[in-house]
């Protein structure tokens, strides 16, 4: 990417964000864009003549490119240990250095929520590839069907139920001046380390799913209910006495995260219903955490 002008190096960033949408992890969906240029430039130049747009070329490749990475990702996750939730990534993963305007950026940053990249987790790989292959890749509905081997039709009904799952979650996010001040309730009760204000800025149907990959400490299952999730984030304090948190934005949302002695433990997003945590993911597997460091509050 160094050796790339500035042009290309923003249009890496923006193809790397729609790759990460399809693919949920940084490190695969940078592999899907290294392979994309490195495609282009094998081309002779006869070849890129004919291109009429070349990023259009690049975006379809990249799309080809990140579906066998699919395929290959799906089965690795069957082995995983314990919960497997999405990457998280700093804002600074998906803002490209040119030609776009903060709204546009913050745009990019939304589109790729841990909120929503959850919701696209949760959608068979049919209405996932339909949607992303189409909504952004710009494939039409008849290449998308016949990767999927399925009709037109029934292509464009996947990714218009997949869109109004989007939609809906969407719908239900709160301000990000309410988001900040509920997670800074969150942060000082657990800093407190009591039970019972912990249980206050929990939802009644809280949940929390905590991602170690089988290398750290985490819950194999998800802890549904306020006083299971309150009662791990205390024994959380309990092993981690050093342990202290900080705001940092998660995948373009308030999130927090927890370090201890210079270390990160874990990026944790949140998703608030009715003024209180109604989700907890907390990504603590050492591999995720990459992008990561002590200074990551201090970012822009």
């Amino acid at each position: 990417m160094e050796s790339l002008g500035d042009a290309e190096k923003d249009e890496w960033v923006r193809l790397r964000s729609a790759a990460y949408r399809l693919l949920a992890t940084l490190s695969d969906a940078e592999d899907a864009v290294q392979e994309t240029f490195a495609r282009w430039a094998r081309l002779t130049e006869g070849q890129r003549a004919e291109i009429v747009a070349p990023q259009a070329w690049r975006r379809r490749v990249l799309g080809r490119v990140c579906i066998d990475q699919l395929r290959s990702a799906r089965a690795r996750r069957e082995t995983y240990v314990g919960q497997w939730l999405p990457e998280p990534v700093p804002d600074v993963v998906f803002a490209p250095r040119t030609g776009r305007s903060p709204a546009e950026s913050a745009e990019t940053a939304e589109a790729v929520s841990m909120a929503l990249m959850i919701v696209l987790e949760r959608m068979t790989p049919a209405e996932r590839v339909s949607l992303l292959l189409h909504d952004v890749f710009g494939y039409s509905f008849a290449e998308i069907a016949e990767i999927l081997d399925r009709t037109q039709a029934a292509c464009r009904q996947l990714a218009s139920s997949a869109r109004g799952r989007i939609d809906r979650e969407r719908s239900q996010a709160v301000s990000v001046a309410e988001h900040r001040r509920v997670n800074e309730a969150f942060r000082a009760a657990w800093a407190s380390g009591d039970i019972a204000a912990l249980v206050a800025v929990l939802d009644p149907d809280v949940v929390m799913v905590t991602d170690g990959g089988g290398r750290v400490h985490a819950a194999l299952d998800p802890l549904a209910g306020p006083d299971d999730a309150a009662a791990f984030l205390r024994d959380v304090l309990v092993h981690e006495a050093r342990l202290r948190t900080a705001p940092v934005s998660v995948n373009g949302e308030p999130g927090i995260l927890a370090i201890a002695d210079g270390n990160v433990l874990a990026v944790i997003a949140t998703k608030i219903t009715d003024g209180r945590i109604a989700r907890l993911w907390v990504v603590r597997n050492p591999h995720k955490l990459g992008a990561w460091g002590p200074d990551a509050s201090a970012r822009p």
